[in-house]
């Protein structure tokens, strides 16, 4: 397992948390989500044989919000 950090854009209330967790938790290879809104980030535990940090940035950004690493 990998550990990753992306800063998260667009978040403004525990919905959009929720919102985020479920996207990155939703997505193959990822063990575990957690997300701070008032540190604007994620933290993501990922299996990189499954997925990698480009396809984790694509599905925030395809729920509407930014990420970066």
């Amino acid at each position: 397992m990998e550990t990753l950090t992306l800063n998260i854009g667009g978040m403004t209330c525990g919905g959009c948390v929720k919102s985020v967790t479920r996207i990155l938790e939703n997505t193959e290879g990822v063990t575990k989500a957690e997300i701070s809104l008032e540190n604007k980030n994620a933290v993501i535990e990922f299996d990189p044989a499954k997925t990698n940090p480009a396809v984790l940035i694509e599905a925030v950004e395809d729920g509407g919000y930014d990420a970066a690493l």
